[in-house]
């Protein structure tokens, strides 16, 4: 199976579980993965035959930005839901980075990922 990825795309959003964090907002960054079958695009290298990078782009973006969350566990599964719709998709990983969530220590980061295929 073909892969795209698409890395570090970044968001100013306000999901999060604390007040401050919906009232503030704060900067998000996406990776994704998707596995679907591009031999199609490989052998006639027209545009019609691959998956548009910059669509996948916006449909991360509307789902981002689209509605509020408490956790980011709940933003990837929305992601991977909206990526899946694309029959094409065969399978989706995303992972989600709150670089500024509320951590007791000086420097670091929290990421989740998820993958989800169709049943």
């Amino acid at each position: 199976m073909d892969r795209i990825i698409l890395e570090d795309l970044s968001f100013f959003a306000y999901h999060g579980v604390y007040e401050e964090e919906a009232r503030l907002g704060q900067r998000f960054h996406v990776d994704l993965t998707i596995w679907a079958d591009l031999s199609k695009a490989g052998s006639s290298d027209n545009y019609e035959d691959t998956i548009c990078y910059a669509g996948l782009t916006r449909t991360v973006e509307e789902v981002v930005m689209g509605q509020r969350f408490k956790l980011i566990e709940r933003l990837a599964q929305a992601i991977a839901d909206a990526i899946l719709s694309d029959e094409r998709i065969a399978r989706v990983a995303v992972r989600v980075h709150k670089p500024g969530a509320p951590l007791p220590i000086a420097s670091g980061q929290v990421s989740i990922e998820i993958e989800r295929s169709r049943a």
